[in-house]
């Protein structure tokens, strides 16, 4: 087992490293389902819902979900609305809604593995139609160390690793196999992790047959040879358009930071990005070394520092926030930047979507939401890729202070 763990562990294109290892996206992703899925509970608990998966809040937070790497694709396939089936059978059937609300806040507000385990059996006791342990990747993003992710590929990966004949769809299979996983990795913690991703990353490493083991050897060289180049090359493209994507992040991050010191201002960057490189200098050098806002809980604090550029003036006082959006979700872009602009006593700030042009759409359907247009703490612009691009120098040669923006932001 701790050969294939190493192997695992050294390929440069396994999600131990495309994902599991990328901290800081992975921390966002944990502090916004976290919220989205407070604004599910209280939309059940309301009556305001809805019937469909499509523009739901559930969709929110399984899109966030499903934007983590190749190990959560297609996650949100479970939760689809499909009516001619009525599954997953709780978007139509108001007690079978409710039941989904509760079990959904008990977990989020559960302090031990027995409270969540209860709620798993009153749940599966309950025998909702088409609800089934898909719902384990929601439970992951809250209770990391106790609930591991399940998809078909997981599944496949264990019962290849464990010599197992378990079955999709089941909880029962689903709480089985937990234990198993929690053994296993518990035995290996020294080169694995008490989070419980990066085995769930090997199992699925595994049934996508891109590690092969003694157990699926056979299978890999009989019937899926085809597969796995196939596979490995998909990986591989998938790990270039990463690559290129966290160039842009950077890229734009570099600019934002250039213009704020021309501006005049102090400039915060992501404390996870300081060694990011950009044109031959670091990202860290054109930051300050400590974020102090000693105004904010540590929660808001945890958030807001993650927030990927900050300009402050010569009182530490912030005056605008940049949330460079290249594939993450931009709900959880504006839910930060919001979470900005309440800690801003009676500032009025300026705050700003720094995203690709072919999400303008995307962007302007966020900032329409409900939701954001009666937010009176929080007014949002957006910036595209190409024109802060272009008119960098420019700005940074003849503005004056944050205003100088305007010339190149939109707002809906």
């Amino acid at each position: 087992m701790d050969a294939i763990i190493n192997n695992y562990k050294a390929d440069s294109e396994s999600v131990y490293h495309t994902w599991f290892l990328n901290n800081d996206e992975r921390l966002k992703a944990f502090l916004s389902i976290r919220k989205s899925l407070q604004k599910v509970i209280a939309e059940i608990e309301n009556g305001m819902f809805g019937n469909d998966f499509k523009g739901s809040s559930l969709e929110t937070v399984i899109t966030a979900i499903s934007e983590q790497k190749q190990i959560f694709e297609g996650a949100a396939h479970a939760f689809f609305w499909k009516p001619k089936l009525r599954i997953p059978d709780i978007y139509e059937n108001e007690p079978n809604k409710k039941a989904f609300g509760r079990f959904l806040k008990a977990c989020l507000e559960a302090t031990n593995e027995d409270q969540i385990m209860a709620e798993i059996h009153k749940l599966n006791g309950l025998k909702i139609k088409g609800l089934g342990p898909a719902v384990a990747n929601i439970l992951y993003f809250l209770h990391p160390t106790l609930f591991p992710p399940f998809n078909t590929a997981i599944v496949n990966g264990f019962n290849a690793l464990f010599n197992q004949k378990k079955k999709l769809g089941s909880w029962e299979a689903y709480l089985e196999m937990r234990e198993v996983i929690l053994q296993e990795n518990n035995l290996h913690r020294s080169i694995l992790s008490k989070d419980l991703g990066a085995v769930a990353g090997l199992l699925f490493e595994i049934g996508s047959n891109r590690q092969v083991i003694e157990e699926n050897a056979v299978k890999v060289i009989s019937n899926e040879q085809e597969k796995q180049i196939k596979a490995n090359a998909k990986r591989h493209k998938e790990v270039a358009a990463d690559q290129q994507e966290e160039n842009a992040h950077t890229e734009m991050q570099y600019y934002l930071a250039k213009l704020g010191q021309s501006l005049g201002y102090k400039v915060w960057i992501a404390r996870n990005d300081h060694k990011r490189v950009w044109n031959g200098e670091k990202l860290g050098e054109f930051s300050i070394k400590e974020l102090s806002l000693p105004t904010l809980s540590p929660a808001v604090f945890e958030t807001v520092s993650l927030i990927n550029v900050l300009w402050l003036d010569q009182s530490n006082k912030i005056v605008s926030g940049f949330e460079v959006e290249k594939s993450t979700s931009i709900y959880s872009g504006i839910l930060r930047l919001n979470d900005l602009s309440l800690s801003i006593d009676g500032t009025k700030g300026h705050f700003y979507l720094v995203a690709p042009e072919g999400r303008e759409k995307e962007i302007q359907a966020q900032l329409l939401r409900p939701s954001f247009r009666t937010l009176e703490s929080l007014s949002i612009a957006y910036i595209l890729f190409k024109d802060l691009r272009c008119d960098c120098e420019a700005m940074c040669k003849f503005g004056h202070d944050v205003t100088v923006l305007k010339k190149i932001c939109k707002a809906v």
